[in-house]
């Protein structure tokens, strides 16, 4: 499928056997106390053979080879840390501990072995180590108050156990032949590029409830309290709400499907065990509670369809000295492909315009900050709201002309004042939803200086035989087919979409955009599209550099960006496990995290309020009001907020100067 249909497939030869075996050893063992150098050694035979056994040239041995080795592997270190945090540290001696994995390298003795993870565990435990002295000076523990420094210690240690001990029952989880096998597969196929994946049955139908919004569970949140997963919220109306046999607090012990055999959650992390506690619409799930008297029940569930509302667009009122400003925020573009009348957010941000319009707001702003893009259709369809029938993205496969993509509204449902908010997390849709706006300058891009830079378009096929549909018992592989283009003709691969006015923020400097992947495939350029800029009534160069001229004399902005580079800086550099040297550098790195979260809140919050259409929105369920109500709270003091309300406002004044 891969050499069939991926856009750029990459030769299934030695050179890439030699990738998958060096990705797939770092993957499992990531901080380097598992596997030895020797079992690398001795893996060796496969180096130049994975391949063979992808092609179907040799038995797959590998992976399963592999896994043995880690699991005898895991005991012994599991042994090894449970000594080690049986004796004293002493924190007086001046020594350090590498924390970036990438410059780790695989133990060549035990005595390396042990050496690495005594710092680890040294580590972890003086981080609790110091909590505990501060908790004892401030008086508020009885238990630490009268504790001697000796005492502090071991409890410290102790903690740092319990931690490892959690940790290690997870590996212990996914030290299965399926899931390594699974985690394979996955490195064969991200060899290709970072965004084709492996998804095993479950991940798939996760995928499909993030891209939709909806999924079929039992209505409850859960959290994680020291290692045990248990309820933290309850979804009113919901299947667990209904029931009135689960409470918050209950811990979930085990997990059935009907009248199978349970799982038991040891181990697991919440986002697993939401997995299996979602499942098929009217299918039955058991849940194994305790209870907060100590009881255990038995409770029977019907799982129901669950709206996950909180994920779709809403937008507000923001009032400014120059106009009346709505704000649209959305959190991903997402599409209910399998249900009729389900949600789309272009239609639900048509809806969120008629509201506004409806308002009488002077200007738009949409934020598309931490957007990881989704739905390329209803991308296309929500530029279409913006301005006039046109072309919005050019798609290309590896073969073939490019394909231009328009929308198919004749004229656009809102042509005012529009700003647009971008950070280094938008992605995809977000990015091409940002590149039409700025070709056809119809509003202006605000943000990082760019976006995350993933111009590719993938596709799922189901891996079974036979398969139509989109769910397969073997799996599903979603595969890179195209690269997509903005209609100026640049990709938006590798290099994103530059903000016309750049705000400095915390992320400038993270290694997590598409130029940081080695897989990733290239920038490249194609012919511009036909097409005319948008008539705004107000000049982008103009507002573009008042905004431009502004944050450089803005002395919050200068100082999160000084910051910023100050954190990249420490960030790379081995950490002290001297405790004098420890609590210098925590205290600055904690002062340096304060102080931008104190800088990129306002003094003087917005006034900022909810749409009249959705005052009884939130009322029905208090804890989603509460949320509803803190992110209200949250976003009157947004400093990067409150500037593209400005920008707005430059935008206001100049089609007011040019109507006057």
């Amino acid at each position: 499928m891969i050499a069939e249909i991926h856009y750029s497939p990459r030769p299934i030869d030695d050179s890439f056997s030699r990738e998958v075996f060096r990705k797939y050893l770092n993957g499992i063992d990531p901080e380097k106390k598992i596997l030895m150098q020797s079992d690398v050694n001795s893996l060796r035979r496969f180096e130049n053979t994975i391949d063979d056994e992808i092609n179907g040239k040799a038995p797959v041995q590998f992976a399963q080879t592999v896994n043995d080795i880690y699991r005898k592997r895991l005991q012994e270190s599991e042994t090894l840390y449970k000594d080690i945090l049986s004796h004293p540290f002493d924190y007086t001696k001046d020594e350090y501990v590498e924390l970036n994995d990438d410059k780790l390298e695989f133990p060549k003795t035990d005595a390396d072995r042990k050496e690495g993870l005594r710092k680890r565990l040294k580590f972890l435990s003086l981080e609790k180590y110091t909590e505990l002295l501060d908790l004892a000076k401030s008086g508020k523990d009885s238990v630490t108050a009268h504790a001697t420094p000796d005492q502090l210690e071991t409890m410290a240690r102790q903690k740092a156990k319990r931690s490892m001990d959690l940790y290690y029952s997870r590996l212990k989880v996914k030290a299965n032949d399926n899931d390594r096998f699974n985690e394979f597969v996955e490195t064969i196929v991200q060899c290709m590029d970072p965004h084709t994946d492996y998804f095993p049955p479950v991940e798939k139908r996760s995928f499909d409830e993030d891209m939709s919004g909806r999924f079929f569970g039992i209505g409850a949140s859960l959290k994680d309290d020291d290692g045990t997963i248990k309820i933290g919220t309850l979804l009113t109306g919901s299947p667990a709400w209904k029931s009135g046999q689960v409470n918050v607090g209950d811990a979930i012990l085990k997990v059935g499907q009907g009248s199978q055999e349970p799982v038991d959650l040891t181990g697991y992390t919440v986002p697993d065990a939401v997995k299996i506690i979602r499942g098929g619409k009217g299918t039955e799930v058991r849940l194994t509670l305790k209870k907060a008297d100590g009881t255990i029940k038995v409770i029977s569930l019907i799982r129901d369809e669950i709206v996950q509302d909180e994920k779709f667009a809403r937008s507000v009122i923001v009032a400014s000295d120059r106009g009346k400003i709505g704000y649209i925020y959305l959190p991903e573009f997402y599409a209910d492909f399998e249900n009729n009348n389900g949600n789309r957010c272009y239609i639900d941000i048509a809806k969120e315009l008629v509201k506004l319009k409806e308002e009488n707001v002077d200007g738009v702003i949409l934020d598309l900050r931490n957007n990881p893009g989704g739905s390329l259709g209803d991308v296309v369809e929500m530029v279409g709201l913006f301005v006039n029938q046109g072309p919005v993205v050019q798609v290309k496969g590896r073969e073939g002309r490019p394909m231009v993509l328009e929308d198919h509204a004749r004229s656009a449902l809102y042509t005012g004042p529009l700003t647009v908010m971008v950070n280094e997390f938008s992605a995809s849709a977000s990015e091409i939803f940002a590149a039409a706006i700025q070709d056809y300058k119809r509003g202006i891009i605000i943000g990082s200086t760019s976006t995350f830079g993933k111009g590719t378009v993938q596709r799922p096929f189901p891996l079974e035989r036979g398969s139509m549909g989109m769910d397969s018992g073997l799996g599903t592989i979603k595969l890179t087919m195209e690269k997509f283009y903005r209609i100026s003709g640049g990709s938006t691969q590798l290099r994103g979409v530059a903000s016309d006015i750049v705000l400095p923020d915390a992320y400038e400097h993270s290694k997590y955009r598409e130029k940081d992947q080695p897989d990733a495939l290239p920038y490249d350029v194609i012919a511009r599209a036909n097409y005319n800029p948008f008539r705004t009534g107000y000049n982008i160069s103009t507002v573009t550099g008042q905004g431009n001229d502004r944050i450089k004399s803005n002395a919050t902005f200068n100082q999160i960006g000084v910051d910023a580079d100050w954190l990249d800086k420490e960030s790379d550099q081995p950490y002290p496990l001297n405790i004098d040297k420890y609590r210098k550098r925590q205290q600055e790195v904690k002062d340096t995290i304060s102080h931008i979260e104190k800088l990129s809140k306002l003094s003087q919050p917005m006034t900022v309020s909810f749409l009249t259409a959705d005052s009884a929105k939130y009322g029905a369920d208090k804890d989603k009001g509460d949320r509803y109500r803190a992110w209200l709270k949250a976003l009157s003091s947004d400093i990067y907020v409150k500037e593209s309300v400005d920008v707005v406002g430059d935008m206001i004044s100049q089609k007011t100067l040019v109507r006057n």
